[in-house]
């Protein structure tokens, strides 16, 4: 029976590691000194075609920690401003429970252990993540400590491209720049070209 017949089992596609897409804005580049400003997260799910593909998108605000460094450079990067109230941002505890709380569920349907941060240069939005996870002190997160699976890496491997945008657009995933450094479309796009890229691999597409 080929790979396309056999219905795949997404516990066992990644040693019981469910993969997870991050995309975080900050304030700045130091996840000790900088807070969040947005987070984005896409979950991902196979097809009756046994293809990954990207399922639903979670989307915060987030105020940053009391006393957060605001770099201005970054600031200008993202274009957010972080004392706008019509951002409706959240604390972000709350905004990690949210998280948790839909990733625990996920795992239970899927009958995965942990979660796997996949990111563009994921060591960024990991880094962010055990960061704010320490200052709300939270004692477990659903996510695997230290291992993650990195598209910039992958892209480079795959497509010959490390930037996301030139990654996204060698898969021939089309991706607009004026949306770019928000945090649900970057998490979408992400999620798009690790699709691409796994399903390409395993001789899917």
């Amino acid at each position: 029976m080929s790979i396309k017949q056999k219905k795949l089992n997404a516990a066992t596609r990644f040693r019981g590691l469910l993969p997870v897409v991050v995309d975080m804005e900050t304030t700045g580049l130091n996840p000790t000194t900088d807070g969040l400003l947005e987070v984005g997260v896409v979950t991902l799910s196979l097809n009756t075609e046994n293809q990954w593909q990207p399922a639903e998108t979670l989307f915060y605000h987030v105020e940053p920690f009391v006393d957060a460094r605001l770099d201005p450079e970054a600031l200008a990067i993202t274009g957010i401003d972080p004392d706008n109230p019509l951002r409706f941002a959240l604390p972000e505890q709350q905004v990690l429970h949210l998280i948790f709380s839909r990733i625990n569920e996920l795992l239970l349907e899927t009958g995965c252990q942990r979660a796997v941060l996949v990111g563009h240069n994921a060591w960024f939005d990991l880094a962010f993540l055990q960061a704010a996870i320490k200052r709300c002190h939270f004692r477990r997160s659903p996510f695997h400590s230290f291992t993650t699976l990195d598209t910039a890496t992958l892209s480079a491997l795959v497509l010959g491209e490390t930037v996301l945008a030139r990654a996204v657009r060698a898969a021939k995933i089309p991706f607009d720049v004026n949306q770019a450094h928000c945090a649900a479309y970057d998490a979408w796009k992400t999620a798009e070209l690790f699709c691409y890229m796994v399903n390409k691999v395993t001789g899917l597409l």
